[in-house]
């Protein structure tokens, strides 16, 4: 951690230059000073842009460390920790290196507090500066704190639930770095404390309309409060995104491997059906949700809670992904365990008694599975796909040891109209990152309500089986639901709403930590299936999982527990 604050203590003296074409003007000496930073708004706003960096987004791929997908690069992180590589020396999946976000962060917090900074001429719209930009810090100064928790709590040594050190200041490179994990109740607590404190200073959203100026601002002239709130800053951090957040932590903590209930189904539920409620509550799920990411116009669909800006023209995801006759690498390869969760299209669970035919198997199945897998036979990228052995004309997507190791390729996250082509050109789309998702609240909510009080529970009257009936007849499910309607107990449903947030929120990064939080099996082996040239035929081992009994709770690293002597490590590592 501490060769961490050096960088950063140099970085934090160049920050400003990306800040603003002005400050490439030279200085005294031609170099920006700590002390210049600390009282120029662009320099000083640049140390908390630093902060946004480094928000998880939907491409992190992690479902290669799961049972839902198979990296075909055998150097792929996920992939060898899979294997059984996981160890506190080497750990993909450790967020321990978001603390350096946490100190530009608590810099930027430290350059507030001092008042040296004047962002506005304007008293008044100083002021509204200042709680803006100090609110925006402390909801992402508790997010990459979550993200921490989130990758390293665990019983540690001692039998004890422990979370993560909470760092609150900046401390400079001869300061103390040994400092202990607090429990996890307390980091949760100080997450909470972060989230609570920003959404006071913070308004429900970025608007230009004057009818969406928070009471809290009382009586403030609307052209002030544009200048500081409007909707050039929407993609910001406000209220509504801290709200957001906050479901998101509770949920986590309700969860079976750590705190399993305790007041936070409750909390979780709340919060999201306020959130929920604020946009019409199930008629607020957006009708074309389920393909969120195919076209520039989706950035501003319903759909959106909190994304990053729209990218350049690039094609970068689809040359990883796209299969081999595309003329992509086919990286990730979806598994036949995922494509075995998408039921039949009358929404019951696709087995041979439901009409499931093992020779025509991806017929009259929940359109997802077309929208987000390539199966042998489906199109992507301009072409038609044979993944089978009898890959015919395309027989480069058929070779395991070239392309797909499953049968399989991926399609969620790709643009269906990006081209590829043979003399390498490419016709590149905008793509942009998605931090979070209302379909996301929606399955917060249905979880959270339902370990409450069962399948039929409300909450501000939203119930589990109201979501799930709203998100199956998007999907495509055939109505009536004649499988949902079956479903009465709490145990059937947390079955149900377990798959559909595997199918709806699939290789968005969520699966690798859900299966944590669960406490579900972590070694279910990877499958396959392919087409022969005349039957499909499975793969019963296309990769194994081999992770050690304890990495529900993934380590602490290594060179931290041997330099800190106040850090407990987690069981087992």
């Amino acid at each position: 951690m501490k060769k961490i604050i050096n960088y950063i203590t140099i970085a934090l003296l160049f920050t400003g230059l990306v800040a603003c074409e002005d400050m490439l003007d030279p200085l005294d000496e031609n170099r920006i000073t700590t002390d210049y930073i600390g009282t120029d708004p662009e320099s000083a706003e640049g140390i908390l842009l630093q902060g946004y960096n480094k928000i998880m987004n939907q491409y992190q791929y992690t479902e290669a460390g799961t049972d839902d997908a198979v990296h075909n690069q055998m150097d792929n992180g996920y992939k060898r920790m899979a294997l059984g590589e996981l160890s506190a020396q080497y750990n993909p999946a450790s967020e321990w290196g978001q603390f350096e976000r946490v100190f530009y962060i608590n810099k930027f917090i430290e350059i507030v507090n001092e008042g040296t900074v004047q962002w506005h001429r304007d008293q008044e719209v100083d002021q509204l500066f200042n709680d803006r930009l100090l609110g925006e810090a402390l909801a992402l100064r508790g997010l990459f704190h979550f993200y921490i928790l989130q990758a390293h709590a665990g019983v540690g040594v001692s039998g004890d639930l422990l979370g993560i050190p909470y760092i609150k200041e900046f401390i400079p490179p001869s300061g103390n770095f040994n400092i202990p994990r607090l429990s996890f109740q307390e980091s949760l607590d100080e997450i909470l404390a972060d989230y609570d404190e920003a959404f006071e200073l913070l308004p429900t959203d970025y608007s230009d309309n004057e009818a969406d100026i928070d009471p809290k601002y009382g009586d403030v002239d609307f052209g002030k409060y544009k200048t500081v709130n409007g909707s050039q800053y929407n993609l910001r951090v406000s209220g509504r995104i801290v709200k957001a957040l906050k479901a998101r932590l509770a949920l986590y903590a309700a969860s079976p491997s750590f705190l399993n209930g305790s007041g936070y189904y409750e909390k979780a539920a709340t919060v999201a059906s306020e959130l929920l409620n604020d946009i019409g509550g199930i008629s607020g799920l957006d009708p074309n949700g389920v393909v969120f990411y195919d076209s520039d116009d989706d950035k501003d669909g319903a759909e959106m809670l909190w994304r990053g800006s729209l990218g350049n023209n690039n094609s970068t995801q689809e040359e990883r992904n796209f299969p081999p006759s595309r003329n992509g690498l086919g990286q990730i390869n979806p598994t036949h365990n995922i494509v075995s969760a998408f039921p039949m299209k009358n929404g019951f669970p696709a087995t041979v008694a439901n009409g499931y035919d093992p020779q025509n198997p991806y017929n009259n199945r929940d359109p997802r599975l077309l929208e987000y897998i390539v199966t042998n036979g489906s199109s992507i990228g301009g072409g038609t796909i044979n993944s089978g052995l009898g890959g015919g004309v395309d027989r480069t997507d058929s070779i395991p040891e070239l392309s797909t190791t499953t049968g399989y390729y991926l399609k969620k996250l790709l643009r269906s109209d990006v081209r590829l082509n043979d003399d390498g050109t490419t016709s590149g789309k905008r793509h942009f990152n998605v931090y979070f998702r209302y379909t996301e609240l929606f399955l917060i909510l249905a979880e959270a309500s339902n370990e409450i009080g069962g399948p039929m529970h409300q909450v501000n009257g939203i119930s589990a089986t109201d979501v799930m009936s709203a998100i199956r007849e998007r999907a495509g499910i055939t109505q009536p639901d004649l499988y949902l309607a079956s479903i009465s107990s709490k145990e059937q449903m947390r079955d149900l709403i377990r798959n559909e947030r595997r199918l709806e929120l699939s290789f968005e990064g969520h699966r690798f930590w859900d299966i944590r939080r669960w406490g579900l099996p972590l070694n279910e082996t990877a499958t396959g299936y392919f087409y022969d040239g005349t039957n499909y035929v499975e793969l019963t081992t296309v990769e194994i999982r081999d992770y050690p009994s304890h990495a529900k709770y993934l380590p602490i690293p290594n060179n931290e527990i041997v330099k800190f002597s106040m850090l407990e490590q987690n069981q087992g590592w």
